[in-house]
């Protein structure tokens, strides 16, 4: 019998049409550069039958269709990329997002502030002075998970829900940021909100920003973002990539 490799990621079925390929258990760099590696892989090399993959911090979720793709053979496939140690396809984007943490849009900066000791304006360059990986996207459309934050806004989630958030909210909670797209009521701390819409379906990259890259956040005045959101409304991207930066 052929043992896998110690570092081979653990193939577990979600159902009868899907597989969900896990690399590991905490949310780390390393393990999500292994996630989208083979994302990419799959990309370039998919079996007929397979209908969607959605990465996650830890494991990519695979849906096929068992009537055109065996499973046995698609976990073989899988392992044989992901023995291949693949490298990503593409080099991740470093993405600017102009953030405004100014009144009406940073609702939550002050209780923050006050749970971390520290003014509203050093919280949120705290906050405007670290970059951020987009691990997913999940729970609404355009929700973005990150990882990257200080570690002293690692402050947990409220213990009950605020009121609704505005659209493109900035927030962080319970160690990771967030970008949201949809109002919802949230656990989360709203520090500030972006005018970039990170999800827009009508557009032909409804996701513009991809898991694996990294966010940046611009503050910005009310009057500024103001603007900015009136550009994004009349369909310009104003998030600007940074080449090179990381």
């Amino acid at each position: 019998m052929t043992r896998a490799p110690s570092n081979a990621p653990r193939i577990l079925d979600a159902g009868e049409a899907a597989l969900v390929v896990e690399f590991g258990t905490a949310v780390d760099p390393a393990i999500s550069d292994r996630v989208l590696a083979l994302d990419d892989a799959l990309t370039a090399d998919r079996p007929d039958g397979i209908a969607e993959t959605v990465p996650t911090y830890r494991s990519l979720m695979i849906h096929y269709d068992p009537l055109v793709l065996d499973r046995d053979a698609l976990a073989g496939h899988v392992l044989a990329l992901a023995g291949g140690a693949p490298a990503r396809a593409t080099a991740p984007a470093c993405w600017l997002l102009p953030c405004c943490y100014e009144a009406p849009h940073g609702e939550d900066l002050a209780a923050v502030a006050a749970l971390i000791g520290q003014s509203p304006e050093r919280t949120a360059a705290i906050h405007a002075g670290a970059t951020y990986r987009v691990y997913m996207y999940g729970f609404a459309p355009g929700f973005a998970y990150c990882g990257g934050l200080p570690e002293i806004l690692a402050v947990p989630r409220r213990p009950s829900p605020r009121p609704p958030h505005p659209t493109n909210a900035v927030m962080v909670g319970g160690g990771l940021a967030a970008v949201a797209t949809v109002p919802m009521p949230t656990g989360w701390y709203v520090l500030g909100a972006t005018p970039c819409r990170l999800y827009a379906p009508e557009r032909k990259d409804s996701f513009f920003v991809r898991p694996g890259d990294a966010i940046r956040f611009e503050a910005v005045d009310a009057a500024t973002f103001a603007g900015l959101a009136e550009r994004e409304a009349a369909g310009e991207r104003v998030a600007r990539r940074q080449e090179g930066a990381r």
